[in-house]
Order: structure tokens, then C-alpha cells, then sequence
């Protein structure tokens, strides 16, 4: 287990840093089949906004660039649904320049959003990730929960520490960039805190 600012990570199944909130959305919303050639890992993430503005930017398959910094392009084929295959570009700078996704599931409801790697020029074999999103209250605002949990395969050369370790790198600039965004985003809108209204 791994804490630093307010971000928690655990490798593999265990879940012991998490509070008893997170461990029940990670046993109820990121169950992921991990073989003994993957390693796999949960990242959480407070984000002071509400809901509604941080699902609007995690849904997005077809704009991954408005929270991704290292996304520079996306291109969707055919109508945004389950099944659907995004072309990402990569900006330069990390070992890859292309990702091929396939969007796995997108529930409006319950905030749950999972993607599938299926191609392009880089390392990251079998790899695919569930995002979850839940309101909760910060500093007596609506604030959201945000976690992100993947599973991949071990690259031949790498060990799993090495690739969680990676993996995760680029997951807390994602989540650091969606926390960016959103909060800009609630500032904009002004919320009341929850006391007031």
C-alpha cells in the first residue's frame, strides 16, 4: 500500500489502507480476473466538485483528451456505445503513439465507466480499467470519490512491481488532471455548500 497527498494505492487484491467507504465500492464495482503474468491496482482520489461535473469529463470515451494530458487526439468509430473502439494519439514523450480502446461499459446511473486496451504501439497488453464515481461531501461541499482500478499483463523484462508502478504514474497524472479540471469547472459554477442549501 501506497499514500501520498490524497491519493491511496494498493497492489493486488488486498485493500488494507483503504477506509471501510472505498473498500465497499472497490468489492462491489472493481472485480478484475487477475492471472499470475498481470499485476493489478486501485487508486482513489478525492476531487472537491460535484458528481454531475466529474462524470461529465470521465464519461467522455470520445474525449479523453479533456482531462488526459498525455492524450493529444481521439477518434471514435461508429455511434458512442459499448463495443465502441477509440483511436487515441499519445503525445510524445512516453514509449508509445498510439492506443487502440474499446469502451467495455458506461452506466449513466451508478457512475461506472470500463475500458479495454485492444491494440497499438505499446507495452500495455490485456489491459483494462474500471472507473467509478461517487458523490461525497468535502470541506461541507459536494465533492466526489473517484476510483480507478486496472489489471495488465507483465511486460517480458518488467516485474509487476515495475508495472504497477508505471501503470499508476500515469493513472495519478490523469486523476491529478481530472481533480484540475473539475474543480476549475465547479468554481465556475458557483456551488453552495451542502449547509446552505
Amino acid at each position: 500500500m501506497m499514500v501520498t497527498n490524497d491519493y491511496i494505492t494498493v497492489n493486488g487484491s488486498g485493500s488494507g489502507g483503504f477506509g471501510k467507504t472505498e473498500e465497499d465500492y472497490i468489492k462491489r464495482h472493481h472485480k478484475h480476473d487477475v492471472h499470475d503474468h498481470q499485476c493489478s491496482s486501485s487508486l482513489v482520489k478525492h476531487i472537491k466538485a460535484p458528481v454531475h461535473l466529474v462524470w461529465s469529463l470521465v464519461r467522455r470515451f470520445d474525449q479523453p483528451q479533456k482531462y488526459k494530458p498525455f492524450v493529444s487526439r481521439c477518434i471514435v468509430q461508429g455511434d458512442l456505445q459499448i463495443g465502441s473502439v477509440r483511436e487515441v494519439n499519445v503525445k510524445s514523450g512516453l514509449p508509445a503513439t498510439t492506443s487502440t480502446e474499446r469502451l467495455e461499459l458506461l452506466d449513466d446511473e451508478e457512475h461506472i465507466f470500463g475500458m479495454r486496451i485492444v491494440g497499438g504501439d505499446h507495452r500495455l497488453k490485456n489491459y483494462s480499467s474500471i472507473v467509478t464515481v461517487h458523490p461525497e461531501i468535502i470541506d461541507g461541499r459536494p465533492g466526489t470519490l473517484v476510483i480507478e482500478s486496472f489489471v495488465v499483463d507483465v511486460p517480458d523484462g518488467n516485474t509487476k512491481d515495475e508495472t504497477c508502478y508505471f501503470v499508476e504514474a500515469l493513472i495519478k497524472c490523469n486523476l491529478k488532471s481530472l481533480a484540475d479540471v473539475s474543480e476549475h469547472l465547479a468554481v465556475q459554477d458557483r456551488t453552495e455548500p451542502i449547509d446552505r442549501i
